[in-house]
């Protein structure tokens, strides 16, 4: 059987290349595409070679790929799986939109239908300041081409996979169609459990508008008795830097084992963003750290919050300085409730382990919906039993 497997674009290594490598590392022989392909780390692709399309070789492709947005729906269409038994692709953009014939099994893995053309929009144009003028109706006009395709796409992929339950409601809303949820993978070899709890408090993420480093900076820097370590970069820096405290230390990119360190070392990993799913909360709490999370989004799935037994976090209802305050200042009130074993055996709920076993046996049973014939071994001219070979019921 050919495989082949799609991811959108290689350009940084984050939390959607964490799950294309373990994908891989469960179909070793398969092909990768990808609409352009930058990588200077190979791991997330296991040093495989990657087909890419021809935004690659347009002008300024490495720095400005994102530009080429209206051209990505013509470039995924291009790719040619006619050659390939099964597809699977790794979503949150265009990657779904490979087309697929009648005789392959296209399975995709969606970490979102895209964010920015449907329930997002409206932030994503603030944010941008594109929220008026010309160039405001240029991106309106932009993204309504963008999620009628979107929705159009979607009706070629034969299996929906949601990375949780909340994006796989935003497929139902998007899509009109239902999802299996298989939690992304999260790296647990690596990280143990910090017991000796320091004095400070840590959030780490690429510093992009969403994430909302601003408003949990902001937050500490309003309460000076607390230290608070920022790890990450982006366009947001400069801007979060300016609004630091002296108790706020801003470390920048860091390298996995400094970030490890600290996470193993804080009082509590703060999380301010409406997130799909949010891998780096569970690494938190694999390396036994607490959660003061936004109760929105993916980190409503992952943990445990208050007065549940056995918490491994905090929710705040709203992204305000003050809400956010108040959820820091019930965390320490309840302080003795939290426990590092009860942290990190909530976070094994989502080891790479876990991941790969559940898409196995998730393409396992939607194979035969390809072709029975292609797939069942014969004894003489008999198929064996349907039920020998634990298949599901393959009628369409």
């Amino acid at each position: 059987m050919k495989v082949a497997i799609v991811h959108d674009w290689l350009v940084v290594s984050g939390g959607a290349e964490k799950v294309l490598k373990n994908i891989i590392e469960c179909f070793p022989n398969a092909d990768i595409f990808s609409i352009v392909d930058f990588l200077d780390d190979r791991e997330c692709v296991k040093g495989k070679s990657v087909n890419t399309s021809f935004i690659q070789r347009m002008p300024f492709a490495r720095r400005r790929y994102r530009a080429y947005l209206p051209l990505m729906p013509i470039a995924i269409e291009q790719v040619d799986l006619s050659g390939y038994d099964l597809v699977i692709s790794s979503s949150h953009a265009v990657a779904k939109g490979v087309l697929t014939g009648p005789n392959q099994v296209h399975i995709s893995y969606v970490h979102s239908p895209i964010r920015y053309a449907w329930d997002l929009q409206h932030q994503y144009l603030r944010e941008s300041h594109l929220d008026t003028g010309l160039r405001s109706a240029l991106a309106r006009v932009l993204l309504h081409y963008i999620r009628g395709w979107d929705s159009r796409s979607a009706n070629g992929v034969d299996h929906l996979v949601a990375n949780s339950q909340f994006i796989a409601r935003r497929i139902r809303k998007a899509y009109q169609r239902d999802a299996t949820v298989i939690y992304p993978p999260v790296d647990l070899a690596n990280m143990t459990v910090g017991t000796q709890k320091e004095d400070f408090y840590v959030t780490a993420s690429r510093m992009v508008p969403y994430k909302r480093i601003d408003l949990i900076v902001q937050a500490f820097s309003r309460t000076p008795e607390r230290r608070l370590v920022v790890i990450g970069d982006g366009p947001e820096m400069k801007r979060i830097k300016a609004v630091a405290g002296e108790n706020v230390e801003i470390l920048g990119h860091q390298p996995s084992e400094v970030l490890i360190d600290h996470l193993r070392r804080a009082r509590a990993f703060v999380f301010a963003a409406e997130e799909d799913f949010g891998i780096s909360v569970v690494e938190a709490q694999a390396c036994g750290t607490p959660v003061i999370a936004f109760g929105r989004g993916g980190a409503l799935e992952s943990v445990v919050g208050l007065p549940l037994e056995r918490p491994t976090g905090v929710f705040f209802d709203e992204q305000t300085v003050d809400s956010l305050l108040e959820a820091v200042g019930r965390f320490e009130g309840n302080a003795g409730l939290f426990d590092a074993r009860h942290c990190r055996r909530n976070a094994e709920r989502f080891s790479s382990e876990n991941f790969k076993r559940a898409l196995m046996t998730f393409v396992d049973a939607r194979l035969p919906y390809a072709g029975v014939e292609q797939y069942l071994p014969y004894v003489g001219n008999t198929p064996l039993a349907m039920e020998e070979r634990h298949l599901v019921d393959v009628t369409p």
